[in-house]
């Protein structure tokens, strides 16, 4: 949808340099970008490129506003925030038609809101609640008692699994399972069998959330398992049972965390992080790509960055790198 960059200036809180009746109508990288679209950078190391590109304009902080004159410019003190922010006015929440597909079987007890839409061979099963303006895709399951609050996009193939409440703003992209058994099961020591352990809780996700591609989540043994509120799930990532992510908390593709652990508000976990049993990382800490957590750990350090197996302070793990290669070398002589 194209914006005036005047219309951009105040959408993103930006201070316009330049003609604000330039028409953006898209965002582009800068190798990229084409007449009619907005980049960004970060830093003045960038800008001579960005300026010299095609784009019709440019976010930058304030250390480009000495560069007026020669494209327009939005300045922010955040630049990636304001191109972010940019590209939710020009690329609107997509709208759909509010219909149930003649092939959707929808229960009659379930509760759907007529502003809602339910695409191809999707089931709703018994007294399943869809919010305002949902959109449940084709194939999707939605298993009896599930709560979908408004503004959700569930997207095809998705199997959500009896007693499961989403708020409301919910992303679930496709292949994702929400709400199945965790995998708990004791052993039988007379004959070595293995019995599963009840699996009778319930999954919980809290406001604008963002569950990626075939995402695994499992619902509590005897309580619950809680996604807290604005936190994002890259693709392939597992939450086992009954596990308590804070809000805002980022988790790259394929982590894995095992039953029973914690992440506090505003952690960033990166990708393929293991975490074992039991695990707690408090507020704010940053794990790295491949970390592992030992089961039963603690981790805590608002801000600090954490890497390695068993996962350490990032300059203590590098300092142990360091003088693992010296010993290595001189192993070698």
């Amino acid at each position: 949808m194209s914006q005036t960059l005047q219309a951009l200036a105040e959408f993103t809180a930006s201070r316009l340099i330049g003609d604000g009746s330039v028409t953006i109508d898209k965002v582009a990288s800068i190798a990229h970008a084409q007449p009619g679209n907005l980049v960004f950078v970060e830093s003045d190391r960038y800008l001579e490129e960005a300026l010299n590109s095609k784009a019709s304009a440019v976010i930058a902080g304030e250390f480009a506003a000495g560069s007026s004159g020669r494209k327009p410019l939005l300045i922010s003190p955040r630049p990636r925030l304001a191109f972010a922010t940019a590209a939710k006015l020009l690329y609107p929440r997509a709208k759909f038609t509010p219909a149930i597909h003649a092939t959707a079987i929808i229960d009659q007890s379930a509760k759907v809101s007529p502003s809602s839409s339910t695409d191809a061979y999707a089931v709703i099963e018994a007294n399943a609640v869809i919010g305002d303006r949902c959109f449940i895709a084709s194939g999707c399951y939605v298993g009896p008692g599930v709560v979908i609050g408004d503004d959700c996009e569930i997207y095809p193939r998705v199997v959500i699994y009896p007693g499961t409440t989403i708020g409301r703003r919910v992303i679930v992209h496709a292949g994702a399972v929400l709400g199945s058994d965790g995998f708990g099961f004791v052993r039988d020591e007379t004959d070595g069998r293995y019995v599963k352990f009840p699996q009778v809780g319930r999954l919980v996700i809290g406001d604008y959330v963002e569950i990626g591609a075939n995402c695994t989540i499992d619902r509590g043994a005897l309580d619950e398992t809680v996604i807290g509120p604005g936190t994002k799930l890259d693709n392939m990532v597992h939450v086992g049972h009954n596990c308590n992510i804070g809000a805002n908390v980022v988790i790259a593709a394929q982590t894995g965390i095992s039953g029973s652990c914690s992440v506090g508000d505003d952690c960033v976990l990166g990708g393929q992080v293991g975490m074992g049993d039991h695990a707690h990382i408090e507020a704010g800490a940053i794990l790295g790509g491949q970390s592992g957590v030992l089961p039963n750990k603690t981790i805590r350090g608002k801000g600090v960055v954490f890497w390695g197996t068993p996962v350490k302070p990032v300059r203590e793990y590098l300092k142990e790198l360091a003088t693992l290669s010296r010993l290595t070398r001189k192993a070698g002589k």
